[in-house]
């Protein structure tokens, strides 16, 4: 169900929840757009959004930068609030922290004014090719962290950040050409996980001054991967988005050469993978020239519960927000979407006839805003009142984001997948 989308100002291809109480209602979206020219150049907007408990989008901020290829959300330790990093078609990573100077809710949805990002460190990690794909050490307990960043001539490096310093700790060369994804293995520290253009899926053991690979899996995948994802709720596995259009599931028990275990095609280039915030066999996928899926992996396979298909260009960033749904719930509940312009300070649901651009279709069996906030409904029986936890607990699945590049839209919508009946059906015997 969309619940509302918006136009960027230029060709959108990240998004990202924060994912820290009380900032995950805060939302980044990326963008990456080539000016054609005698002296063609790389431009992106890095823009801060807040899903406000009143049911809107409201716009907080937009930073002008060199075109964003990958952006993520690193939670906060300690007193340190959340940071955001940048990878950027100059070669420059870029730190920026999470700032407010407003005040929390904590028994409803979270309110906060004022929030913004600053700039905190900049480095240049490459002068002649560009910054792909960032990720972030979770297994640094610190204040400090290690980053891993992919580059388009084929590179990887190890970047540590430390009060407000980034420095390049070692450089080499993995792959024959763009390095598209990197990931951090969650479980086992130091172990970090690399794919390319070449079809090859690297890991590597960075405590190993060598750097030599653990495995390279050269055979697998028949065009360039995209994407790597450790699974929360598999301890040996992982996934991995290929142009290729398949979904893999690699067992990863044997570390020097993985398991194939099973694979799903989705239809499109597997661009993006994220997993569920609460529900660990839940992933979310941006599949190109096919739109977004939701897969669920389960012990007999890998299976597409649900697609999504309201955008009209090329699918790239996707994320879940990691709040509690159920918080908004009451107010989002059938409430159709308006589509509007990015310059528009808040975008209000009101309950209006929907966009056509979003594909929004009402649901009379589901209650409207406005009997909801009133505490009646359409089917709650002769009481004519709601029961808000069970509600919740009944229809809660989740809100994701997406975004597409040519069309320059930014959605926001519920899917139809329960995350709970998924948890239960994952855990049946």
């Amino acid at each position: 169900m969309d619940v509302t989308c918006i136009h960027l100002e230029g060709n959108a291809d990240a998004v990202e929840f924060c994912p820290d109480y009380p900032f995950q209602h805060i939302l980044a979206a990326a963008t990456y757009t080539l000016k054609e020219s005698s002296q063609p150049c790389r431009v992106g907007i890095l823009s801060l959004f807040s899903i406000h408990d009143k049911t809107r989008l409201k716009f907080l901020q937009q930073i002008k930068t060199s075109g964003i290829f990958d952006i993520k959300w690193r939670p906060g330790k300690g007193n340190m609030p959340p940071h955001l990093l940048q990878a950027d078609s100059d070669g420059n990573l870029t730190t920026y922290c999470l700032e407010t100077s407003g005040m929390m809710s904590e028994d409803e949805v979270q309110v906060t004014e004022n929030v913004k990002i600053k700039e905190l460190v900049s480095e240049n990690i490459s002068c002649s090719s560009m910054c792909l794909t960032v990720d972030w050490d979770q297994f640094d307990a610190s204040l400090s962290s290690n980053i891993a960043v992919g580059l388009s001539d084929g590179l990887v490096s190890v970047v540590s950040l430390s009060e407000a310093q980034m420095q390049i700790e070692h450089t080499w060369k993995p792959h024959m050409f763009e390095v598209w994804t990197v990931s951090y293995d969650s479980q086992r520290r130091g172990i970090l996980y690399t794919g390319a253009d070449d079809c090859n899926f690297c890991g590597w053991d960075l405590r190993e001054s060598s750097y030599q690979p653990i495995f390279r899996n050269t055979k697998s995948h028949r065009m360039g991967i995209c994407s790597i994802q450790k699974c929360p709720a598999w301890e040996n596995c992982i996934i991995t988005g290929s142009y290729d259009e398949c979904l893999r599931l690699w067992d990863t028990r044997l570390m020097e050469k993985p398991v194939l275990q099973e694979s799903v095609g989705l239809g499109g280039g597997v661009w993006k993978l994220k997993f569920h915030p609460s529900n660990g066999n839940l992933v979310l996928a941006a599949c190109m020239h096919n739109g977004f899926a939701i897969v669920r992996l389960e012990d007999d396979g890998i299976k597409i519960v649900e697609e999504y298909k309201g955008h009209d260009s090329l699918a790239y960033g996707a994320d879940w927000f990691k709040g509690d749904v159920s918080k908004i719930e009451r107010c989002w509940l059938g409430v159709p979407c308006i589509e509007s312009s990015f310059h528009q300070e808040e975008h209000l649901l009101d309950g209006t006839d929907s966009s056509k651009n979003c594909g929004q279709q009402k649901d009379n069996n589901i209650a409207t805003a406005q009997q909801i906030a009133s505490g009646n409904s359409l089917d709650d029986g002769p009481s004519g009142k709601i029961n808000f936890e069970e509600r919740a607990c009944e229809r809660a699945c989740s809100l994701v984001a997406t975004c597409s590049f040519y069309d320059k839209a930014l959605h926001i919508w519920k899917p139809k997948t329960p995350v709970y009946d998924a948890i239960l059906d994952s855990t049946d015997d």
